[in-house]
């Protein structure tokens, strides 16, 4: 290996050693002393040490008596990282994989009391659609995004009760006990699929997309028309689904393990 490599490389190593340090920080463990840090990055002793000390001196993490915690210097370096992005904008990649992914619509949307918005969405190119539309405005109970929501948000179902259960179909379920198991299925499962809940001849999968503090911000999932997408196609279907929902999650800064605010 030539000095250049060597040159080329070693500082890559060190940034590895740093981005295993910052890491181990997050909102379920925000401070940490350094004999937490040593066992949860790997690091030889001496070596997490210096790193720590290094970085503490140069602001990216600050010290409270034992406990060290991610700095507010480096806080403050990450705010024009973020400025200008927004749901819709971190969370397109993994929409449109989705759509190229399952050929289908896919949709995000975000929920406002009762009701669900279409915030964004990666059209099919199937000549026959299902029709969305950004801004359409669905009711929750009646579809599985909305299920997603009331699933992974005990405010979104008091909210979607509280409004009342319409019936937009046949096959909209009404039966608050029946939509409780629907619901604690969802949350077991990690999705909901549902079929001509809000319209004849319309099918659709969804999964919940959560943000940097655990919490669900958006329902992400595709609608298709009961032709191409039937209950047999669900387990097709869902690992495409669930695939997009957490790597929109992972746009938003989610980790597993986050649990919610209380």
């Amino acid at each position: 290996m030539t000095t250049s490599d060597k040159a080329g490389t070693t500082p890559l190593l060190v940034l590895q050693k740093i981005r295993q340090i910052l890491e181990c920080f997050t909102i379920e463990a925000p401070e940490l002393t350094l004999q937490q840090i040593t066992r949860a990055t790997g690091l030889p002793t001496s070596t997490c040490q210096r790193l720590v000390h290094n970085l503490l001196r140069e602001g990216f993490l600050d010290r409270n008596g034992d406990t060290y915690r991610i700095g507010l210097g480096l806080v403050r370096w990450a705010a024009p990282g973020t400025f200008g992005l927004d749901l819709v904008q971190l969370t397109r990649p993994a929409l449109e994989h989705l759509r190229d992914r399952t050929g289908e619509t896919a949709c995000l949307y975000v929920r406002d009391g009762a009701y669900r918005t279409v915030v964004a969405l990666a059209e099919t190119h199937h000549v026959v659609m299902r029709l969305f539309m950004v801004g359409m405005v669905m009711s929750l109970h009646a579809g599985s995004a909305g299920k997603v929501f009331m699933a992974f948000d005990p405010t979104a179902r008091r909210a979607a009760v509280s409004h009342g259960l319409t019936q937009h179909t046949a096959r909209t379920i009404v039966d608050i006990d029946l939509l409780d198991r629907q619901l604690a299925e969802i949350r077991r499962t990690g999705y909901s699929a549902t079929f001509e809940e809000r319209d004849v001849g319309a099918a659709s999968v969804s999964a919940p997309v959560f943000g940097n503090t655990g919490d669900i911000v958006a329902a992400l999932g595709i609608g298709a028309p009961t032709q191409r997408l039937t209950p047999a196609d669900v387990p097709r279907i869902v690992p495409a689904v669930t695939d997009a929902s957490e790597e929109a999650s992972r746009a938003l800064g989610y980790r597993p393990g986050i649990r919610p605010a209380p």
